[in-house]
């Protein structure tokens, strides 16, 4: 009776003990299968994530296939969802899961190469609102990039406006992210060819001035502020409100580099070819340095249109007889460069390094001129 009872009490031990083994296993499989599926985007039950009222998104960028994604993301859980329970790691693959199925399906519509690129009026709005309501910049920039490609179409400028997105895309231009910066700059730069959306952009022109002038030399950011400015620029409405930051714009240019120089260029050569700002070029300050680009091998299409700028202020030179000219621009302004230049016209055409015979031509007419015009009694 004693044994039978004994045999008994092991028996049930060891049935115990194989099903608190096989819990035990049931937890951690669970466990890892449940971070498979994060980990692959998750599985058919990411639309379950609706019985998650509390979850709070704050910044996935846990992507495999995102190149820019250097670290983990965080993502906040409703209290119930206890780390180390199989119900928390579920609604955690959850949110992750419709976090990376939103970014994509962003960026599927934003997609350049996408077969739907041109949006309807609903779909506009739709993005519009995404821009304006969401805080994550990888949803921005796919937002962004889909408003750029709309804006690049005439019809879609008037839509965009209308349904209130230049604010909205203006907003934008106060992030301290470079990226969805630099978007939110194309989009405007897209809309601005507009002449009632410049009416209206006009009032964002110093934050954007003064944005490009303080980027990152040649950066993204500043060639697509100086696209902006020199689409603001082509009529002649809106340019007086350079006329402070023409020093700094010949200072990006004489420190940037060719893209960077060619951009500045066609900035200038807007303001040049518009008479009431030739005083105000005349009186910029411009770097030491400017005068270096005739002395060593720099791109001659760079010299050829520098030379283009300077020729249209000297045409739009208008002087009136016996004003005092050189008491109105202090030293190392424009006008002192130009007047050192052409006295120094035969210096510079016997440069070695610049044996161009276009540009020796081109500096020859341009010293002539020079001495008949802007400087006609510096020649004795």
């Amino acid at each position: 009776m004693g044994y039978a009872r004994k045999v008994g009490w092991v028996t049930a031990g060891l049935v115990i003990g194989a099903g608190a083994c096989y819990c035990i296993y049931r937890l951690a499989r669970g466990r890892k299968q449940n971070k498979e599926e994060m980990a692959e985007g998750g599985p058919g039950d990411v639309d379950d994530v609706g019985d998650c009222p509390g979850a709070r998104y704050n910044d996935w960028s846990d992507d495999d296939d995102d190149d820019n994604s250097e670290s983990k993301g965080i993502v906040w859980y409703p209290p119930w969802a206890r780390i180390g329970t199989e119900a928390g790691t579920r609604a955690r693959a959850r949110a992750r899961a419709r976090a990376t199925r939103a970014r994509r399906a962003v960026q599927k519509r934003a997609s350049p190469n996408s077969d739907d690129t041109i949006l309807s009026p609903q779909e506009l709005q739709k993005v519009l609102c995404l821009v304006e309501m969401s805080e994550k910049p990888y949803i921005l920039e796919a937002a962004l990039i889909a408003l750029g490609n709309n804006a690049a179409y005439a019809f879609n400028r008037d839509i965009i406006r209308d349904l209130g997105g230049l604010p909205i895309v203006a907003k934008i231009l106060n992030t301290r992210d470079p990226i969805v910066k630099e978007k939110a700059l194309i989009v405007l730069n897209n809309l601005s060819v507009n002449a009632e959306n410049q009416r209206r952009l006009k009032i964002y022109m110093n934050q954007v001035c003064d944005d490009t002038i303080t980027s990152r030399l040649n950066s993204s950011v500043q060639l697509a502020g100086l696209r902006l400015l020199t689409n603001m620029t082509v009529t002649n409405e809106y340019q007086h409100m350079l006329a402070n930051s023409i020093s700094d714009f010949f200072r990006l240019f004489s420190a940037g580099n060719e893209e960077t120089k060619f951009q500045v260029l066609k900035l200038l050569l807007n303001l040049a070819e518009n008479p009431a700002m030739t005083r105000e070029l005349l009186r910029a300050q411009v770097p030491s340095s400017l005068g270096s680009l005739f002395n060593k091998k720099e791109n001659k299409e760079i010299i050829l249109k520098l030379l283009v700028v300077f020729e249209n202020i000297n045409d739009n030179c208008k002087w009136e007889e016996n004003e005092p000219t050189q008491n109105q621009f202090s030293q190392g302004s424009l006008f002192f460069f130009l007047k050192d230049f052409q006295v120094c016209a035969d210096k510079i055409l016997g440069i070695e390094s610049h044996h161009d015979f276009l540009v020796k031509v081109k500096v020859g007419k341009f010293t002539s001129k020079l001495a008949e015009n802007m400087f006609p009694n510096s020649q004795e």
